[in-house]
């Protein structure tokens, strides 16, 4: 993040804007929204300057910048075409540590004004810090289609609410679910239908019925890592969360798309580490739920493939507390994907096979006839940890050495690697292999060369050739 977005408070603050011409217009115009107390600085006003001089709503200092003017000022914005002033101007506001933006000159700029759609008292500020002035404008255009003129209204009649409701309702949680179902209720409709007394008379009524501070526990698969592939559902939830137990495969993107102010605990496992372990995981859910929490566990990929979702849920089931389950890109299927290996073709694989890497505590036992199979797709999750014994395995019933296989680790972000080599090699495929990882065997492998589409960090060349049929990608 190369700027903090925040917003300041410049009610009767004293403003410096040195410069008068058409650019400096546009800023004067904006810090009068705001009602800040604008001076001005220039050698000359232009004609709708003059007016607002005029009408006493700004006031015209000096035709040259002093330093003596910089005192008592909040921030100044420089709009001039003079680059040695604007420099000097730069310097003195840093020295006396006052915000100062030069317009058109990103370098010199302490704070930047971001693009505003204005719904007052409800304020959206976009910005790509200079770098995509015409992207920026798009993505204007799409937020000012989609929020009614009139949302301001219901801001301003909750604003005016806000104390009442805060007496009513001692307790926060109660507050923010009263809040919660208001805005999803008639209540906006009325409001941007122009009937606010109609709204009004919903509010009240909502105030005096009981809010049931009922717990939930939601899973929330979120996808293989990169963000863009959580589900929209899975969105809504996370923005609803009051405490969300999350896995170490959970990309930071994704974990940015959670309420700012909901309790956050990592419940991770990863091999050689202290662990919590999933019993201590189930209390955690149970305890909050029990509170009246709105409780989401984040997984890596779905909760019920491999993410002992299920168990948690059966807790849940056994504790009286409500669930939902929200599904996700399982790893196997977004990772294949964005390698451009697809787990099905005619040519190749009748059908896929999902195993897990990781011994079951159950003792289930895999049926290797059938997973060696060429016909079939093998995708094993956790892939490194017994990769050589699956290896061995499939070879010993009949799998051939010489079928593909590939090894994508971190897949769908930035930095998937995708190894490409074939079964008999898999020991020394192994060592290039970090975790998070996924295997995948069979001969839809082949493709990966010719459909692969996601660009990813490169493996360093000077393992590139080591071994012959082994390729890094």
């Amino acid at each position: 993040m190369n700027y903090l977005p925040i917003f300041i408070d410049l009610k009767s603050k004293n403003v410096l804007v040195i410069g008068a011409g058409e650019v400096g217009l546009n800023k004067i115009r904006i810090l009068l929204r705001a009602k800040a107390k604008v001076n001005v600085i220039a050698k000359e006003l232009c004609s709708e300057v003059k007016l607002l001089l005029r009408d006493q709503k700004i006031n015209w200092l000096s035709k040259n910048f002093d330093l003596i003017y910089l005192n008592k000022i909040f921030l100044v914005i420089s709009a001039t075409n003079d680059i040695k002033l604007n420099q000097y101007i730069f310097k003195k506001c840093n020295e006396r540590c006052v915000l100062v933006n030069i317009v058109d000159d990103k370098l010199k700029c302490s704070f930047i004004f971001p693009s505003i759609i204005d719904r007052s008292p409800l304020i959206v500020a976009i910005s790509s810090g200079g770098t995509a002035p015409v992207l920026l404008r798009l993505l204007r255009e799409k937020i000012e289609a989609i929020l009614p003129n009139k949302l301001g209204d219901v801001a301003k009649i909750a604003g005016k609410w806000r104390l009442a409701v805060k007496k009513h309702f001692s307790n926060f949680l109660e507050r923010r679910k009263f809040w919660e179902k208001l805005f999803h209720s008639i209540f906006v409709e009325h409001i941007l239908n122009g009937n606010k007394e109609q709204a009004i008379n919903v509010l009240k009524k909502n105030m005096n019925q009981n809010i049931s501070l009922t717990g939930e526990i939601i899973l929330v698969g979120a996808g293989p890592g990169d963000s863009g592939l959580l589900t929209l559902r899975g969105l809504q939830v996370l923005q609803q969360a009051d405490v969300v137990l999350y896995d170490y495969l959970v990309s930071e993107d994704i974990l940015d798309l959670i309420r700012r102010d909901a309790k956050r605990i990592c419940v991770g496992k990863r091999v050689g580490l202290k662990n919590i372990t999933q019993n201590e995981i189930i209390k955690l859910l149970i305890f909050f739920a029990q509170k009246g929490k709105k409780v989401v566990r984040l997984k890596g990929g779905d909760p019920f493939i491999f993410g002992r979702g299920s168990e948690e849920i059966e807790a849940a089931k056994d504790a009286g507390i409500h669930f939902q389950v929200v599904p996700g890109i399982t790893s196997a299927i977004g990772i294949a994907a964005y390698t451009g290996i697809p787990l099905t073709h005619r040519k190749y694989s009748q059908g896929v096979i999902f195993i897990t890497g990781h011994k079951c505590i159950d003792g289930f036992l895999n049926n290797w006839s059938i997973l060696s199979d060429p016909s079939y797709t093998l995708v094993v999750y956790m892939g490194t940890l017994k990769a050589v014994y699956i290896a061995q395995k499939l070879i010993t019933f009949g799998r051939s050495k010489l079928t593909p296989i590939a090894i994508i680790v971190q897949g769908t972000t930035i930095h998937q690697k995708v190894i490409v080599g074939c079964l008999g090699e898999i020991e020394k495929i192994i060592p290039f292999a970090a975790t998070p990882s996924l295997l995948i065997i069979g001969d839809v492998v082949h493709l990966h060369k010719k459909l692969a589409w996601f660009q990813s960090e490169n493996i360093l060349k000077k393992i590139k050739n080591k071994f012959s049929t082994l390729t890094f990608i």
